[in-house]
């Protein structure tokens, strides 16, 4: 059973009826070239904001694989022990198209949220372009530079380092369910800052704050 779904029984009654929901999410890939490599898995959680409140939905998350046709090359071992999808595993995924429109109808024109959002967005937007399947309509925010903006004496770039900064705890890094439960961590973590600076934040004033982060110096 995967992290996500062990974690889903914990819904919080409360937020049955949420007046804003986004989407944080994180995705596995075979390597870092977004022209070549493939989308192996996505995960996501809801956070549900609600004027001045921000709580993660576990019972609202997303997590699949991609199913992958064998390669005549062989796998690659070395990308399977950064993620721990085998080879097994990816063959025995969801079909791409299937698993893609899972996605979509899943996210349900949230806002997405991403560290270091471009990657998992080229991955996932070239993933649909290969399916033939529409792009998404979603809006996205990175998370990395709201972080520096809302934190700027914190000198750390990689999500890592932001969780070491910040105390957050991961079950298991490179793993695209714990991750995101990380991201959703890491952004619950800046939330009393961001309300500081929007006492009762939307996500296009959100996008606009994390924009800042170009005429920080360093």
């Amino acid at each position: 059973m995967s992290l996500l779904s062990r974690l889903q029984a914990w819904r919080r009654p409360d937020l049955a009826s949420p007046a804003g929901r986004w989407v944080v999410l994180d995705v596995e890939s075979s390597g870092l070239d977004t022209r070549q490599d493939r989308l192996l898995a996505i995960a996501a959680v809801a956070v549900q904001v609600s004027g001045p409140r921000a709580l993660v939905d576990l019972g609202d998350s997303f997590e699949v694989v991609l199913q992958q046709a064998p390669r005549a090359q062989g796998p690659d071992r070395a990308n399977i022990l950064l993620h721990g999808i085998g080879v097994g595993a990816q063959r025995a995924g969801m079909p791409c198209s299937q698993a893609l429109q899972a996605f979509c109808d899943y996210t349900a024109g949230s806002p997405l949220i991403a560290f270091h959002a471009a990657f998992d967005r080229a991955m996932i937007e070239r993933a649909l372009q290969i399916a033939a399947l529409p792009p998404l309509p979603n809006p996205w925010l990175d998370l990395e530079p709201l972080a520096a903006v809302l934190q700027p004496q914190v000198k750390a770039r990689s999500l890592d380092e932001w969780m070491q900064a910040l105390g957050i705890q991961c079950a298991v890094r490179h793993q695209a369910a714990a991750d995101t439960l990380a991201t959703a961590e890491l952004m619950l973590k800046l939330w009393p800052r961001l309300l500081a600076e929007l006492p009762r934040p939307d996500f296009r004033a959100v996008q606009a704050l994390a924009a800042h982060r170009r005429w920080l110096p360093g």
